[in-house]
């Protein structure tokens, strides 16, 4: 499965953004689907996912109240709503897939196969 990222771009603080994810080569509504994150310096952190069966989500705990993951399996897309942005939201966002994650794998980006490139989110003023 290839994935394409896209929707970044340079807000303000406290403005919003959607990231998407759309996926080709395979059925998307089977796969797990994560968003993680890297700011420069920084390991790459989880921010979010939702899982293929059930559609159950996880959120890291900085991001939870103010970013929504969801997924249209006929457009094949999976989307990261981002509200209320902060400075420490900065980094380029990365999606990831893979089959068969069991619930408490969500988190780790190593139970991902599959990546897209990444897309810049900057918040400043």
């Amino acid at each position: 499965v290839q994935l394409q990222a896209s929707g970044g771009g340079l807000v303000q603080p406290g403005a919003s953004l959607r990231l998407s994810c759309a996926a080709s080569g395979s059925t998307f509504g089977a796969y797990t689907t994560g968003w993680f994150r890297q700011a420069p310096g920084k390991e790459r952190e989880f921010v979010a996912a939702i899982r293929w069966r059930g559609g159950s989500t996880a959120y890291a705990d900085s991001v939870k109240g103010r970013f929504t993951v969801s997924r249209d399996n006929v457009k094949n897309t999976v989307y990261l709503q981002m509200n209320s942005l902060e400075p420490e939201d900065t980094a380029v966002y990365y999606c990831a897939a893979s089959q068969g994650i069991i619930i408490t794998a969500m988190r780790n980006p190593t139970s991902y196969a599959y990546w897209g490139q990444g897309t810049q989110v900057t918040v400043s003023s």
